[in-house]
Formats: structure tokens, C-alpha cells, sequence
């Protein structure tokens, strides 16, 4: 067989067809959804007593330490919902970027690159504030934790962040913007291994396959494609803490109508701010189940939550601010499908907060009075979400000071 028709045509191919086999759904979400509010539940009651806590309850996990540098692993035990158990490379070593160029075939020791790739777990840090402009997708391994804190750190200006195949990921205070697509180029994912890749969305992170990932107080805008993307079989996921602005289709979660595997992803979106010049796609769900919880929407101009193929979507705590335009006051949009079909989709709203003439158009199981919820958030918490939210995206920490 000629190498070039096998590297150009076949292996894409091949590629695709691999099953993801890092994990299995949990069979009961709703215990997990439980288990969220319950953390909620519990750091709102601090409220008063620990004067740094927000009622969040990430933050309230890590950031009230003034030595949060010298303990930042702590940060991979404070996750919550579907994503809770991504580990990232806690049982590893530190990695430091000091530099800030770029090769995607032979990365050099101290790039960002050279790390992501490494067969270990590593916990990668940053030396100072760095612009990184990627020549490729920056390919991660599993057991790995880009960590942020304590710099200004900006991905941007090329391909960004894939997870694909790979496990237990953390990827915490980023800037990622203005991400184009790469790809008809070679391109390193392990110290043994370089492989063609063919040309990519342009998405600020991509997780393709992957599972255990948890997406933590970065900002991401103006990319080619999607800011978060999840597809092919991806689950075990939570996004948390970010500020999202600036663009059209926000977040896909779920390849296709077609694509069933992806009936197994399960994904909880919390404490996020979607800001201004948003249009659509906060997120756009299929087939799996998707927490959305205490997250604030202050822009849209199409609709916030929308999907198809029958996703179960589980709207809790959430304040949502409508535009002035009349005809995009809905909060969601069931694609791709007659009412006939949708009105069966399991689509709940519970305690959401909605202004300026916002409405959510519930179906299934969640238009329902009689719903055995598993745990209830009341009203109140959405009136909190403005508290809960302030400190969506990337922080800006210093070295002996509460974050």
C-alpha cells in the first residue's frame, strides 16, 4: 500500500472509527446533579462565617488559601458534577513553560507543547505572562493539568486545544481567542508518535473521544468554530467558571443527530457567564444529559439553550436576561424536529431566574409538575447568580494573596 494513501486517506478514516473507551455513563445522573446541589447548598451556608467564601463552591474549595502557589494541586479535588473525578496530572511532577514558542513536530523542552505530549502526569505552570501562538493544535496527553494561575497566559492567533482519545484533563486559567484552524500538517501527540493531521474546526478546545475533563475559569472569544466543542463519544465533562463573549456558536455538545454514542455523554455546564456579543449555542445538546446550573446569560441574540435528538437538558438556578428584540425572547430552541417529536425530549427549568420577557419552553418529563426531582433548587439561588458568577474566567492570582 502506498504510505502517502494510507497517511492522507485511510488513517483519518480509521481514526473515526475508533470507539472511545475511557468511560462509561453513570447510570443514575440525577444522583450526581444531587450531589452538585448539595455542594451548592453547603457553601452558601458558609456564607457570612468565611469571609472569603462567594457561595461558590469551586472557588470556595481553593481560593480562600493566600497560599494557593504552593498548593495548587489542591485544586484537582475541588471539582464538582460529571467532570468531578478529572484528575489531571495531580500524581505527577511540575512543568514549567518558559518559553513561548511553538513546534508541533519537535517541540523543545520548555514549551507548552513539549509538556502537553509527555506519557506522564504532569502539572504544567507558567514562568511569567506569555502569548502563545500555536503553529498547530496543541495535542494533549492524558493525566495532564495546564494550570494558569499566576500568569497572563493567552492562546491565541492559531489552532488551539484538542483532547482527543485522551483522559483526565484539567484546563484552568487560560485566555484562549482568535483560534484558526490548522491542520495538512504533521503534528506530535506522545514523545514516540507524530501522525497527519487533516484540517481542524478552529475551536478553542476541542474534546473529540475524550473523558474526565474539566474546563475551569478560562475566557475564551472569537474563534473559527465552536469556544468548547464535545463530540464523538466524549463524556464525564464539566465546564465551570468561564466567561464566554464575542461569538456565534458558542459550544457544541454532541457530533450529529446520527452519532448515538454520544447518548453516553454527560456534561455539567456551571457558574459560567455568557456575555456580550453571544448569539446561540450556550450549549447546543445531543442525545446525552446536560446539568446547566447557577450559570448567568446576560447576551443572546438567537436563543441560549438549544438541541436536538432527544437530549435530556436539566436547567437549574439560572438567570437568564433576554435582548430587547421581541422575536429571540426564548431562552431555548428544540432543532432539527417537529413539536410532535420534541415535546417528548426532557427538557426542565427549576428556580430559573427570567427577565426582560425571557421564557424556557419546557417538554417531557420537565413540563411536568408531577417531575421527582431529585433536588430542588429553590427561587432564591438564581437572585445569587450575579455573587456566584463575578469571578467568571481567567483570574488574576498573585503569589500570596487569596485569589
Amino acid at each position: 500500500m502506498n504510505i502517502h494513501f494510507f497517511i492522507l486517506i485511510l488513517l483519518p478514516i480509521l481514526i473515526h472509527l475508533i470507539p472511545p473507551t475511557f468511560s462509561s455513563p453513570l447510570p443514575n445522573p440525577e444522583l450526581v446533579v444531587q450531589q452538585v446541589n448539595e455542594k451548592i447548598n453547603v457553601s452558601r451556608r458558609s456564607l457570612g462565617f468565611l469571609s472569603c467564601n462567594t457561595g461558590n463552591p469551586i472557588d470556595d474549595c481553593w481560593r480562600c488559601d493566600p497560599n494557593w502557589e504552593k498548593n495548587r494541586k489542591r485544586l484537582a479535588d475541588c471539582a464538582i458534577g460529571f467532570g468531578k473525578h478529572a484528575i489531571g496530572g495531580r500524581d505527577g511532577k511540575f512543568y514549567t513553560v518558559t518559553d513561548s514558542g511553538d513546534d508541533a513536530v519537535n517541540p523543545k523542552p520548555g514549551t507548552l507543547r513539549y509538556g502537553v505530549i509527555q506519557s506522564e502526569p504532569l502539572w504544567i505552570t507558567f514562568a511569567r505572562d506569555m502569548v502563545i501562538k500555536l503553529k498547530q493544535e496543541l495535542m494533549l496527553n492524558s493525566f495532564k493539568t495546564i494550570d494558569g494561575r499566576g500568569a497572563s497566559v493567552h492562546i491565541a492567533g492559531g489552532p488551539c486545544i484538542t483532547i482527543q482519545y485522551v483522559t483526565n484533563v484539567i484546563v484552568h486559567g487560560l485566555n484562549i481567542h482568535d483560534c484558526k484552524q490548522g491542520g495538512n500538517a504533521y503534528v506530535r501527540d506522545s514523545p514516540d508518535h507524530y501522525g497527519w493531521r487533516t484540517l481542524s474546526d478552529g475551536d478553542g478546545v476541542s474534546i473529540f473521544g475524550g473523558s474526565h475533563v474539566w474546563v475551569d475559569h478560562c475566557s475564551l472569544s472569537n474563534c473559527r468554530d465552536g469556544l468548547i466543542d464535545a463530540i464523538h463519544g466524549s463524556t464525564a465533562i464539566t465546564i465551570s467558571n468561564n466567561y464566554f463573549t464575542h461569538h456565534n456558536k458558542v459550544m457544541l455538545l454532541g457530533h450529529s443527530d446520527s452519532y448515538t454514542q454520544d447518548k453516553n455523554m454527560q456534561v455539567t455546564i456551571a457558574f459560567n457567564h455568557f456575555g456580550e456579543g453571544l448569539v446561540q449555542r450556550m450549549p447546543r445538546c445531543r442525545h446525552g444529559y446536560f446539568h446547566v446550573v447557577n450559570n448567568d446569560y446576560t447576551h443572546w441574540e438567537m436563543y441560549a439553550i438549544g438541541g436536538s435528538a432527544s437530549p435530556t437538558i436539566n436547567s437549574q438556578g439560572n438567570r437568564f436576561l433576554a435582548p430587547d428584540r421581541a422575536n429571540n425572547k426564548e431562552v431555548t430552541k428544540h432543532e432539527d424536529a417537529p413539536q410532535s417529536k420534541w415535546k417528548n425530549w426532557n427538557w426542565r427549568s427549576e428556580g430559573d431566574l427570567l427577565l426582560n420577557g425571557a421564557f424556557f419552553t419546557r417538554s417531557g418529563a420537565g413540563s411536568s409538575s408531577n417531575y421527582a426531582k431529585a433536588s430542588s433548587l429553590s427561587a432564591r439561588p438564581s437572585s445569587l447568580v450575579g455573587t456566584i458568577t463575578v469571578g467568571a474566567g481567567s483570574l488574576g492570582c498573585k503569589k500570596g494573596k487569596r485569589c
